[in-house]
């Protein structure tokens, strides 16, 4: 590390790109430190570095490391350790441009997958941003010095001091009763879990911490919907399992439906102790799906929701740069469906009114060969039945489909009760009776193979492919905008999707493989090799990434304007 301190007061005073001198590996009595990438200018992204130490004995199990979701768990808790030590002691100093602030990728409520440390049995490595200090372009070498040979040593010696043996075997434990559940709902044919006490709502709109306060009504299940799981390293746990089928989540406006069902989209993801939402567990094949008017689509078969367009138009291969509110719904299913979704979440708040529903008196004034649109409710039955694909569907304004569903659970004060019987009574009244349309099957499921060329993102023979925040990605020439992909929750996923479509295309793209495969393969190495490796500087520091799961990965790449499909 000495001679770290040397270079930087070597390079004191100099203009900033004098700084690339200290690229390299620096060690001292226990760490090592990795300079991987500096900042062109002051006001770029910061600097890359990666800081490796020895982990105290005894501070980890062994048999911490024998399953993914425990070391995951793991690399979690370390890198919320890391940022709470950099919060409480080592606060940022000067501005952007005078630099000194050091930061890791710090996640929310979700346990995720991601880069921002990897441990070993003895070993921890951080990868951490810093901000190189200058005063305008001039390099502030001994304050430098401090930062990198002070400060950021400090930083990752105090954390794993700090680490406590047991707070870590905490969340272990607690991610084993994660993926016991999540086994248990797959045994045993369900595909969501609430436990009881559970606080689903959130903080605010803009916030995912829990709702807090004396008036906060924590979940209880309906007796006929509860059952008791098993679990390690505690007492069984109750609560309420919806079941395969369709499920139908009703109520009036401002009762919880909604409340529920975010829940439930988020619950593909564990979370953190004190979120409230530890135990509300979804299958981890569930997609949220919603109307998107406006955006392209290519060559999706959405001829089981929508037939014969005027002009004739094609709707097994249909293409559209431009699509309504019902063909965005009717695509966003088929390309989950493509991905192997194997329940679809839907809230009728965010739905295609045309695509839902088409009442008995609709029916009677337009006829159907005038009416292009199959609604939901017709396929609903058929999607179950053929391909094994469940709903949960939150409604509060139509009827039609309690004949369709399998369970209802009623809303009423947030508080969930079985309304099953009483929706099979009310739709089997004679003068509700409407008439199916869409044919007796719900149809086929195409398997799409991508254009190789139509990923390519060199733009000008430069490759450009920047995440801008949660939402965003820059693409070659093309923005992809994933605002209604609504089980993106970090942007380091974001971060990771636009990696990902560079490695799609130089690797897996060969026009013969279809798209669900590739990304499927994209998966498996990942699994063998590490996240890592989605990265420009996989070996080095590989950024601030976290995994999505594959249905938000092919959102990107379904939602890419250059997109092109072979036919």
């Amino acid at each position: 590390m000495e001679r770290l301190r040397q270079l930087c007061m070597k390079i004191d005073g100099k203009g900033y790109k004098a700084y690339k001198d200290l690229l390299g590996s620096y060690t001292m009595a226990g760490l090592t430190l990795h300079i991987d990438h500096v900042q062109g200018d002051p006001f770029a992204p910061p600097s890359r570095v990666r800081a490796a130490a020895d982990v105290p004995a005894g501070r980890f199990d062994p048999q911490w490391f024998t399953a993914p979701h425990r070391r995951t768990a793991l690399e979690d808790a370390l890198v919320r350790a890391a940022a709470e030590t950099i919060r409480k002691h080592f606060a940022r100093t000067g501005g952007r441009g005078n630099g000194g602030r050091i930061a890791i990728d710090t996640p929310g409520q979700q346990v995720l997958p991601r880069t921002a440390a990897i441990a070993r049995p003895d070993r921890v490595e951080f990868r951490l941003s810093v901000e190189l200090p200058a005063a305008g372009r001039t390099i502030l070498g001994e304050a430098a010095a401090r930062l990198l040979c002070g400060r950021l040593p400090d930083i990752v010696l105090e954390t794993l001091r700090g680490l406590d043996p047991s707070h870590l075997r905490a969340r272990i434990e607690l991610a084993d009763q994660q993926a016991a559940i999540r086994a248990f709902l797959k045994e045993r044919g369900y595909v969501a879990f609430v436990a009881n006490g559970s606080v689903l709502p959130r903080e605010s709109g803009i916030s995912d911490r829990p709702l807090r306060g004396d008036q906060v009504i924590r979940f209880r299940s309906p007796a006929s919907l509860e059952v008791e799981i098993p679990l390690p390293h505690r007492e069984p746990i109750r609560g309420m399992a919806i079941p395969r089928g369709v499920t139908l989540i009703a109520g009036g406006g401002f009762h919880g439906k909604s409340t529920l069902l975010n829940a439930l989209v988020r619950g593909v993801y564990d979370h953190v102790p004190g979120d409230g939402r530890e135990f509300v567990i979804t299958d981890d094949s569930a997609v949220k799906i919603r109307a998107e008017d406006g955006r392209r689509v290519e060559k999706v078969d959405i001829s089981p929701f929508i037939t014969h367009l005027p002009f004739g138009r094609d709707t097994r291969r249909f293409s559209t740069d431009n699509a309504s509110g019902s063909t965005s719904q009717a695509a966003n299913i088929i390309e989950a469906l493509e991905m192997n979704a194997k329940v679809l979440l839907i809230d009728e708040d965010t739905s295609a009114t045309n695509f839902m529903i088409r009442d008995a008196r609709m029916q009677e004034l337009v006829a159907k060969d005038k009416e292009p649109i199959t609604p939901y409710v017709d396929k609903v039955r058929q999607l179950f039945e053929e391909h094994g694909v469940s709903t949960i569907l939150v409604t509060g304004g139509s009827g039609d489909y309690l004949g369709e569903a399998d369970t209802v659970i009623l809303m009423e004060d947030y508080e969930p009760s079985d309304a099953t019987a009483t929706a099979r009574r009310i739709a089997g009244k004679p003068e509700h009776a409407r008439r199916k349309e869409g044919g007796e099957r719900f149809g086929a499921i195409s398997r799409r193979v991508v254009v190789p060329d139509s990923l390519d993102p060199a733009s000008g023979g430069k490759h450009k492919a920047d995440a801008k925040g949660l939402s965003h990605i820059r693409y070659g020439n093309h923005d992809i905008d994933l605002s209604f992909v609504e089980q993106l929750v970090d942007p380091s996923q974001t971060r990771a999707i636009a990696c990902m479509l560079s490695v799609l295309s130089r690797t897996f793209a060969d026009g013969r493989t279809p798209l669900a495969d590739m990304i499927g393969n994209l998966y498996r190495r990942i699994a063998d090799e590490g996240l890592d490796i989605v990265s420009p500087y996989a070996g080095k520091h590989p950024g601030d990434l976290a995994l999505p799961r594959p249905f938000e990965l092919a959102a990107a790449v379904n939602r890419l304007r250059s997109l092109r499909v072979k036919d």
